[in-house]
């Protein structure tokens, strides 16, 4: 899984209240929601994310209640990835199973600018500040992981192993 674009820089503590506030939990159309993502907190990221841009942040992303429409929300606005200091348990878990791949790397979240263009080469765990030309390692994903994520999501997984044994 390759990945490139501008960052988005936060803070800490993102809530999941935050990414996608709970007036807009009324629905689980991905679109609907990437229109709200993180409007309280920057009321200009929907207008200037474009697909493949990365969010960058500090501690605890995710945080608060465990609402998969968070992880949704992110993808659906074109993120193609978040990297982090670290992440709330719950969210890391949705965000898989929605296939958002998200990466812990303290040192690349307290290198990486708001602005810069940053690769990501989640197979491995290469994240390259292409402004700087700085690069730093996360841990990359377990196979079963990664396969997850490259088929969208948990759900998409194992409807296609469900086909494969009905043979579909």
């Amino acid at each position: 899984m390759q990945f490139r674009g501008t960052v988005f820089r936060y803070g800490r503590d993102i809530d999941t209240d935050v990414i996608i506030p709970a007036r807009y939990l009324n629905t689980s159309d991905p679109a609907e929601l990437a229109k709200h993502c993180l409007e309280d907190l920057d009321k200009t990221f929907v207008s200037r994310v474009k697909p493949g841009d990365i969010i960058v942040a500090d501690e605890n992303f995710g945080c608060g209640s465990s609402r998969e429409h968070a992880p949704v929300a992110i993808k659906a606005a074109g993120v193609s990835c978040v990297i982090a200091k670290s992440f709330a348990r719950i969210f890391y878990r949705n965000s898989i199973n929605m296939g958002l791949p998200i990466l812990e790397c303290p040192e690349a979240a307290d290198a990486i600018s708001d602005g810069d263009v940053v690769s990501v080469d989640a197979d491995t765990g290469t994240i390259t500040d292409e402004t700087t030309g700085a690069v730093f390692h996360a841990q990359p994903f377990p196979p079963f992981i990664q396969e997850i994520i490259n088929e969208g999501g948990l759900v998409a997984r194992t409807k296609r192993v469900l086909a494969e044994k009905r043979g579909e």
